[in-house]
């Protein structure tokens, strides 16, 4: 009951993923974190379904699918782009308001800046984290 709790949250958390173009890092990391979730539970209940349980077997297969299909093909590389095409933009926007005077506005405003870059750099080095276990299976 629960891997179908867990699988449905994490369907409709990719169907978000697909339709957003621009997802907030909330969202990617808690997509990200379910995908992991799921798969966690893949892992440990895959003995169990190839002796007992075929229709467990069954709903497995459909989550490895779509992970496999819908979130490693094309989600986790559009949020991969998503976030580059953005830490590039923040850092853009960050150098180009370099003037030796600024306002007290100014200032505060580049630090808001400064802060959603790291949380996209954070955020970046996540999602490689997950490249990198992509990569060793």
């Amino acid at each position: 009951k629960m891997f179908d709790t867990e699988s449905e949250k994490l369907r409709n958390l990719l169907i978000s993923a697909e339709t957003k173009s621009d997802l907030p890092i909330h969202e990617i990391v808690d997509t990200y974190y379910q995908v992991m979730n799921v798969s966690s539970m893949i892992t440990m209940l895959k003995t169990q379904a190839d002796s007992e349980n075929n229709s467990l077997s069954d709903k497995i297969q459909n989550i490895e699918t779509i992970i496999s299909e819908k979130f490693n093909s094309y989600i986790h590389p559009k949020i991969t782009r998503q976030l580059e095409l953005s830490i590039k933009e923040t850092t853009k926007n960050l150098q180009s308001g370099n003037s030796d005077e600024k306002s007290k506005a100014q200032t505060e405003s580049d630090a808001k800046l400064f802060e959603e870059l790291r949380q996209k750099m954070s955020t970046k080095e996540f999602v490689e984290q997950y490249d990198k276990g992509l990569a060793n299976d």
